[in-house]
This record gives structure tokens, sequence and C-alpha cells, in this order.
């Protein structure tokens, strides 16, 4: 028996395990997903849009164009007095009052103003405004636009209004591109591309440490015992479980950045330096696996422990939230464990554009962890399996 074939065994045996399976495929995702939808819209105002239903087309736009803006989470509400409820309860930013004579006042030709109502002691309402602001101004220009081509071609001005929009939209506008330069942000991008490198740390370390429980059952059913009678070395059966997992933990990573890339559109990076990351991650987390299933003594135990120990330093090395915003103490504490590391490293990728130079001292650090991890892990198993292979 050669370390590859303990290698496939491993893997063969791990991919039947549905539970295994779930952990490593579905539950990753699910969680994604979760985290991803629930911090997406940190970047967006609330805004309730009044206005009544004989409201004419112009109102219409500027309703649709509302609800379109990027910056904006646009709810439409028939009545002021509930937006206005909504506002104190805290559950908009800012409310605008669409006038109920817009249509009128802009073929008469007459100004027009648009409301909008803020929290005195909010400052999401103030900068709301900005955005509101900005999407009033270029529908107000379109319309200035249709209102001067009708004065001076002397057509009506719904048909100026579609000449406008048709040589809006083929005009090309000019683009704003915002690039980050030497950025000094201490956090992860909102959205997915908060919750997809953070659940890569956090569920690669757990499933590969809980995958002890594997060589744990393996020791216990004589299978190292049969296969050490037979002509192989311990160091052997450490070398094929030790790749096993590693394998393991590459498959899983490479999953979470497909999905990641794939359905939420999250850009990794630099591509040198994130493989780079993820391969030494995967180191880390086998060697706390291959660890764990040495040490412990029933796969209860590892199932109980592992999992718990995985998410305690997953919340301390900041996979939950921003170690930016702890004190400094926890934030120094927290840098014990390599979940910090991991995460600053990509910080630095997603957030200020590094490359494997920028992320070298973390890199460094984790792969210390992983040298010694998987150190004290291949003496361990091996004095297990030499001393007694069943227990």
């Amino acid at each position: 028996m050669t370390a590859l074939a303990v290698t496939w065994a491993t893997i063969a045996r791990a991919v039947r395990d549905r539970t295994a399976l779930f952990f490593m495929v579905l539950l990753p995702v699910a969680i994604i997903v979760v985290i991803g939808v629930t911090v997406s819209g940190f970047d967006q105002f609330r805004t309730g849009v009044v206005t009544s239903s004989q409201t004419g087309p112009v109102a219409r736009e500027l309703v649709s164009d509302l609800a379109d803006a990027p910056g904006l989470r646009s709810r439409v509400y028939d009545s002021a007095a509930d937006a206005r409820t909504a506002l104190r309860r805290a559950e908009l930013d800012a409310v605008v009052v669409v006038p109920s004579g817009l249509d009128e006042a802009v073929r008469d030709g007459r100004s027009v103003t648009v409301r909008v109502l803020v929290e005195p002691s909010g400052s999401a309402g103030h900068a709301a405004v900005s955005s509101v602001s900005a999407v009033v101004a270029d529908h107000a220009a379109r319309l200035q636009a249709a209102r001067f081509a009708a004065d001076e071609t002397g057509t009506g001005f719904d048909e100026s209004l579609g000449l406008a929009r048709g040589a809006e939209r083929a005009a090309s506008p000019i683009a704003v591109r915002s690039v980050t330069v030497n950025g000094t942000s201490d956090f992860l991008p909102l959205g997915y591309s908060y919750s997809t490198p953070t659940m890569l740390v956090l569920f690669v370390f757990i499933n590969t440490l809980a995958g002890g429980a594997a060589i744990v059952q393996t020791r216990r059913t004589g299978v190292y015992a049969r296969a050490l009678a037979a002509p192989v070395s311990a160091r052997t059966l450490v070398l094929g479980e030790t790749v096993a997992y590693l394998l393991l933990a590459l498959m899983q990573s490479l999953l979470i950045v497909g999905v990641g890339s794939l359905a939420f559109d999250v850009a990794w990076g630099d591509p040198l330096a994130a493989g780079v990351l993820v391969i030494v991650w995967a180191l880390v987390g086998t060697g706390a696996g291959v660890l764990a299933g040495a040490l412990f003594r029933t796969p209860e135990q590892v199932n109980a422990v592992g999992p718990a120990l995985g998410i305690g330093l997953g919340m301390l090395g900041g996979c939950m939230w921003p170690l930016a915003l702890v004190p400094d103490w926890l934030r120094t504490a927290g840098h014990a464990v390599p979940q910090a590391w991991a995460v600053d490293a990509w910080t630095t990728l997603l957030s200020r554009d590094g490359d494997l130079t920028a992320i070298a001292r973390e890199v460094g650090v984790l792969a210390l962890f992983a040298v010694a991890l998987l150190t004290l892990a291949s003496v361990a198993l091996r004095r297990r399996l030499a001393r007694n292979p069943g227990i």
C-alpha cells in the first residue's frame, strides 16, 4: 500500500459521507448567501417615495429613476403619513415627496420643488439627500432638454421628451470610475465580497478540524493496525492522510471561490496572491485536522469539540466581524490565531488592491502556523500508530 492509496481511500470515504458533504458544500454556500444579503444593503440609503395613483408619466419616470439609483433602496408609499411614520421609526433614512402636479407644472414651464424629509438628528438622512438630489438633477436635466427642444422646434413637449430620452441613451455619458490606490481600509467590501472570503477561512478550518473524526474512527476500527501488519510504514499512512486532507481542503476552497466568482461576482484580487493564500490556508487547516485525529480518543470528542473550537477561533480571528471594530487588546489577542492573519490578507487583497508582496507578512505567519501544525500532527499520529494504532 502506498501513500497515494491511503489518500484515495480517505477521499472516497469523505465523498460518500453525506453529512461531510453537507458541511463542505451546502452549509458554507447557504451562510455566504445569508450574510451577503444581510450586509449588502449597508451602502444604500433606505428611501420612501410618496406618490399618488394619478401621477403622470413624468412623475412616474422620476419614481422609476429613484428606484433604479444604485445608492438608494426605494419603497413607494401612497400616503405621506405612512412614510413619515416609517421615517420616525428609523425604517427609512429619507422620504421623497413627489408633487402631485409635477406633470402639469413641467408642461407649463413652471418650477417644481421636490421635498425630501429627513430626521434632524440622523446623519444617514442628510447623506441620502445628496443621492436623491443627484437623481432629481439628472431627471430635471432631461426635462430641460425636452423643454428647450419644444421651444426651438415647436413640437409638443411629450415628443421632445421622447427625443431627449433617445439622445440620452445614444450619447456616451461621462463615467466616473473609482480606483483605490494604496488604500488603507481595514474592512472587507460589503455584501458577498465580505461573506465569501471570511466563510472560506472559517469553514475550511472547521471542516478539516472536524474531519479528524475520520482518522479516529479509522484507528478504532483497526484499519491502521491491519495496514501496519503489511509492509506499510506509519510514515506512509501519515503522509497519505495528510495529502487527503489537503486535497479536501483545496477542493472546498475552490468550490467557495468558484461559487463566489460565478454566482455572486466576487473579485478575489491578484490571482497569484489569492492562489498562494488559499493553498497556505488549506495547509493550516490540514495540520489542524490531522492533529485532531491524532490527539482525540473518540470521534464523538472530535465532533463535539472541533466545530465549537473552529467557530470560537473564527470569532476571535475576525471571521464574524472586522477586528478593526474591537478594542486593541482583543485585536492583539485575535492575532494569536491564524484566522486573523488570513482575514487580514484577504482585506489587503480585496480592499487595498494588494498583491503577493503586500501580503507577504501574513502569508509568512500562516506558513509558520502550517509548518508547526503539520509537524505536530505528523509526530503525534506516528507515535499514536507506533504505540497502539487501535486506540
